[in-house]
C-alpha cells in the first residue's frame, strides 16, 4: 500500500493524527471537532496506512472494535468484531510514538491498546462482573469515576470524583509496564491510565468526545494539545518556554 502524505495546504500549527477504522464514524468526527475547536489540524489514519509519526505533533488512538486477544496471549472468549489490520497499524503508531516521544491520548479501545502494547491484558467481558453498577450504554456522564487527585488527570479535572459515560464491555485487567492507574469506577474497573515515564501519555476508558459540552472533559483535549505544542516547540527550539492558550 502506498504511503499516505499530509496535505501540502495544511494550516500552520499543530498536526494531530487520529487513528481509527476504515470508515470514519461519529466518535472520530467528534474527536476531530474537539481538536480543531482548539486550533489543531487533524490527520485521519486508517488501517493499513503507513505514517511517519515524527511528522505529527500528537497522536490519538480512538475507540472502535475489540483488540484481538492474541495480542495479549488469549483466545477469543466472546463474540466480537475484530480489525487486525487496525491492530497492526496502531502497534506501528505506538512504537514510533514512543521512540519519538510525542504525546499520545488513547480513548476506550485506544486506552486498552496502550495497555496491551506495554505488556498488559484485558478482561474480555466485564458484564457478569459488575456488582455496584449496571452494565448498560451511557452516553451521558452518569458513571461515577474516582480519580487519583495527584495525577495529571486528577489535577486537570479539578475534582476527586467525576461523571463519565460508559460504552465499553471490556476493561484493563493486568496493568502494562511503565503505566499507572489514575481512575477507577465503582466496581474498581480501570477507567484511566498514565505513563510513569516522561512521555505525555494518557488512556481513558470513557469517551470525552461525546462530552464536549462539559468544560472538564474539554480540558482533556486542551491539556493534550498543550503537551503537543510544548513538544513541538521543544523540537524546534529546545530552550523555548510555552504558555499556550489552548484551554477550555
Amino acid at each position: 500500500m502506498s504511503e499516505q502524505r499530509y496535505p501540502e495546504d495544511s494550516p500552520p500549527g499543530l498536526t494531530i493524527g487520529i487513528s481509527g477504522p476504515a470508515r470514519k464514524r461519529i466518535a472520530q468526527r467528534l474527536i476531530g471537532l474537539g481538536l480543531r475547536l482548539k486550533g489543531a489540524h487533524t490527520y485521519y489514519i486508517r488501517p493499513g496506512a503507513r505514517v511517519d509519526v515524527s511528522l505529527l505533533d500528537g497522536l490519538v488512538l480512538s475507540g472502535g472494535t475489540h483488540v484481538h486477544p492474541e495480542r495479549y496471549g488469549q483466545e477469543p472468549q466472546v463474540s466480537a468484531r475484530y480489525d487486525q489490520a487496525r491492530d497492526t497499524t496502531d502497534q506501528s503508531l505506538l512504537e514510533q510514538a514512543e521512540t519519538v516521544g510525542i504525546p499520545v491520548l488513547g480513548i476506550c479501545r485506544g486506552a486498552q491498546f496502550i495497555n496491551i502494547f506495554h505488556g498488559g491484558s484485558l478482561c474480555q467481558n466485564v458484564t457478569p462482573l459488575r456488582v455496584n453498577t449496571r452494565h448498560r450504554p451511557l452516553l451521558l456522564p452518569m458513571q461515577t469515576v474516582r480519580l487519583v487527585v495527584t495525577s495529571r488527570l486528577g489535577q486537570l479535572m479539578g475534582a476527586p470524583v467525576i461523571g463519565a459515560n460508559r460504552i465499553h464491555s471490556q476493561a484493563i485487567k493486568r496493568l502494562g509496564k511503565n503505566l499507572k492507574v489514575v481512575a477507577l469506577d465503582n466496581d474498581l474497573f480501570v477507567q484511566a491510565i498514565e505513563s510513569t515515564r516522561g512521555q505525555w501519555l494518557m488512556g481513558l476508558q470513557w469517551h470525552p468526545e461525546y462530552l464536549l459540552y462539559h468544560s472538564g472533559h474539554r480540558r482533556i483535549f486542551g491539556q493534550f494539545l498543550q503537551a503537543a505544542l510544548a513538544f513541538k516547540l521543544d523540537r524546534l527550539e529546545p530552550e523555548s518556554k510555552v504558555s499556550p492558550d489552548v484551554g477550555p
